[in-house]
């Protein structure tokens, strides 16, 4: 063991402040003495260089031994992460098929719906074609039958004009005649 001071200047140092050689010796030594016990102390709590290497080299090979487990565990993880991920994507395709087949049904509907609508629009403007076409034909028929009527009664007319211009003129003749 080494010491860090020098004791023999110590020693000096203690006689020039009035200390005798024999008090300055017993002070040093005993200073030596605590010196020595408290480096023993320090020296049970530390370990030496080749416990430390040793200590090192166990906590490395635990470390690699984690390491490994690691690995190990992250495989397996990710292996179980990747049957999931198919998983999900198998259902994921199915829904998908699902989804695309009801939107095929509803716009089959849809079209289906609609052509039944444009049909029954179709029927629809067909029977008001046919109500207006049998309506044009009845107004045709009755003014027909009007004009036909009004000729008929302006014939009757002209006739009873011509029989009462002939009457008058017939009573007129009369009253002539008899007048002259």
């Amino acid at each position: 063991r080494r010491l860090y001071f020098d004791t023999h200047a110590l020693v000096c140092l203690l006689e020039e402040n009035g200390f005798t050689t024999q008090q300055s010796e017993v002070i040093v030594s005993a200073l030596v003495k605590i010196t020595n016990t408290n480096l023993d102390m320090i020296y049970k709590d530390m370990v030496t260089k080749m416990q430390q290497e040793i200590a090192l080299q166990q906590v490395m090979s635990h470390i690699g031994g984690v390491k490994k487990d690691m690995i190990i565990l992250e495989k397996s993880e990710f292996s179980a992460l990747r049957s999931e991920n198919e998983k999900i994507k198998l259902e994921l395709q199915q829904i998908k098929k699902q989804v695309m087949d009801e939107i095929t049904k509803v716009r089959a509907d849809n079209k289906l719906n609609l052509n039944l609508e444009k049909s029954r629009v179709k029927e629809l403007h067909a029977q008001q074609d046919r109500a207006l076409t049998q309506t044009d034909r009845k107004i045709d028929t009755e003014v027909a039958d009007l004009k036909t009527m009004l000729e008929s009664h302006k014939l009757d007319n002209i006739k009873y004009l011509a029989g009462s211009v002939f009457t008058c003129l017939t009573v007129a003749l009369g009253f002539y005649r008899l007048w002259i």
